[in-house]
């Protein structure tokens, strides 16, 4: 899982799009980009990978890393 932010709207739908257009390039047919319209957060799906662009503001609202992070699977854990 990588995890990337964009300066606005505009940068993360053209860091989503290059991407996709290099995933064809390199022969990937089966992927997803889910979120261009309003380029607030965009998923790309490759399968083995899945990429998430954010823009600051909603980067920091979500806060994937938190969620994945390995203190807070430990705490999960010691509360079961």
């Amino acid at each position: 899982m990588l995890i990337a932010t964009g300066r606005s709207a505009r940068h993360v739908t053209a860091v989503a799009e290059h991407l996709g257009e290099s995933l064809r390039a390199s022969g990937h047919k089966h992927f997803q980009i889910e979120g261009l319209p309003a380029a607030d957060w965009v998923l790309i799906d490759a399968g083995d990978v899945i990429v998430h662009l954010f823009r600051p503001e909603v980067r920091s609202f979500y806060n994937l890393e938190k969620m994945w992070s390995p203190a807070l699977i430990d705490e999960l854990e010691t509360a079961s």
